[in-house]
């Protein structure tokens, strides 16, 4: 069991003993010190909460509202939401802050509590680090008198609201997505995704969705990162219903994934470049993705002559070179598209919107949109970190295999090879180190990592 405190909240499984899982106490202590933190910038005490459908999440819900108000914070409730959702909320409704109760991709038994900044983006590392001094110094913050507690309300129109934001976009054609008369199936996760995605496919004019596991009881049907070993059952149905695409998001909606006609998936990593590709016909600009991402959004940014910029991994270092930069489009390669012009944040809603259109303008099939991109092959493996181990020393090590290519520093060791690329880093929210690797061909990739895994291990 795991309790994990960064910078950019507290993450880890249900249960057990304070301090080594997630627990009341530990969640009461981060809720306590946050509060604190956001009365102290001064963007007055209004929080936006709201939770994916898992099974603790009304348990996390309960506690972290009742912390709130007992700090003398006003509670905006969206009860079960996507995370885009509530990060469009808190600036809409000029909240100070907001708290997303989920553990993203990670299986049921975790939670996590994901802090938002007063623009609705994650709490930058600064903030972060405050916020972890205030929660490491033991200590709690003065709670409020009984005449100071906060208010809670109840809002359901976060959602509308979300999904009107997304089709006042210039670029969302409506009326080309409901002419095409698709055939949708989509993975609903037994979470949020079941709500979310087809009230916007609705608004689209979809009117043929078949849903799969539609009851957000958090129950997951299956694991829920949306990886190929997990989605069978919705590649077989795409198939079996001849449907024209499948729609795969995590539980709580910033990833998306799309799988083809024949059943195969279109790729997490390539649901960014084809978003990009549409985006910067229309609309050209430089484009962001992670040093993990693949390099067929290069490509793309190459085709239109625009400029291609990597970010160490993270939706917050992302956001930063997007701003730096004056992006158009960005994301990360697991299936996390960020459109500035509606937000900065990973949406797979917008996603789903601008890929929608994008594919009944070019009037392809899945695999033939595919196609159309340039053929790149990633291998993405994990192996379990020795706390033991400096890890700075087994990059080093790693960097001294490849002396003649390129080393990145900047988020572990990113090694650019003519063929391939090469991308080790510590997971910062699991204690395991993250391999990735990407070539033309996938022999190549697997040799990369396999080398690098066998490097690590030595």
């Amino acid at each position: 069991m795991t309790l994990i405190a960064s910078v950019s909240g507290i993450r880890g499984t249900i249960g057990g003993h304070p301090g080594t899982n997630l627990t009341p106490s530990d969640i009461v202590s981060f809720v306590n010190a946050y509060a604190a933190l956001l009365i102290e910038q001064g963007h007055g005490r209004k929080v936006v909460v709201g939770r994916d459908a898992r099974i603790s999440g009304d348990m996390l819900n309960r506690l972290v509202c009742g912390t709130l108000m007992a700090c003398g914070m006003d509670v905006l409730d969206l009860g079960l939401t996507t995370t885009p959702t509530l990060e469009m909320q808190v600036p809409r409704v000029g909240a100070a802050g907001g708290i997303v109760l989920t553990a993203s991709h990670n299986p049921e038994e975790w939670n996590a509590l994901k802090l938002l900044d007063h623009q609705g983006c994650f709490i930058g590392s600064d903030q972060g680090e405050t916020l972890l001094k205030k929660v490491q110094s033991g200590k709690f913050f003065s709670f409020a008198t009984v005449h100071q507690l906060g208010k809670y309300e109840q809002v359901e129109s976060a959602l509308e609201a979300h999904i009107q934001d997304i089709l006042a976009l210039p670029l969302v054609n409506r009326q080309a997505i409901a002419a095409a008369g698709l055939h949708v199936v989509v993975d609903g996760i037994n979470s949020t995704g079941a709500l979310a995605v087809p009230t916007l496919l609705a608004h689209l004019g979809v009117s043929h969705v078949h849903v799969l596991n539609d009851q957000p009881h958090g129950h997951f049907a299956h694991n829920p990162e949306p990886l190929r070993e997990h989605l069978d059952e919705i590649c077989s149905e795409v198939v079996a219903r001849k449907a024209h695409l499948g729609i795969v998001v995590d539980p709580d909606v910033d990833r998306l994934a799309f799988v083809m006609e024949d059943g195969e998936l279109f790729g997490e990593e390539y649901t960014l470049v084809a978003v990009a590709d549409y985006v910067m016909r229309h609309q050209p600009g430089p484009a962001v993705s992670n040093l993990s991402s693949s390099r067929a959004l290069r490509d793309v940014c190459n085709r239109y002559q625009q400029p291609y910029h990597a970010s160490p991994v993270g939706e917050v270092h992302v956001v930063k070179a997007m701003r730096e930069f004056g992006a158009v489009i960005g994301g990360e390669g697991n299936g996390g598209i960020i459109v500035p012009e509606l937000h900065y944040g990973r949406d797979a809603l917008v996603g789903i919107a601008l890929f929608l259109t994008h594919y009944v303008v070019q009037g392809l099939s899945m695999s033939q949109l595919k196609a159309i991109y340039p053929s790149y092959f990633m291998v993405k493996e994990k192996v379990t970190f020795d706390p033991s181990a400096n890890p700075e020393l087994l990059l080093q090590r790693l960097a001294e295999a490849f002396p003649n290519a390129t080393h990145h520093w900047s988020d572990g060791l990113k090694i650019d090879l003519d063929e391939g690329w090469l991308h080790v880093r510590k997971s910062n929210t699991e204690p395991i180190l993250r391999i990735y690797s990407e070539a033309g061909h996938a022999n190549a990739a697997t040799e990369l990592a396999a080398k690098a895994r066998q490097i690590l291990a030595s």
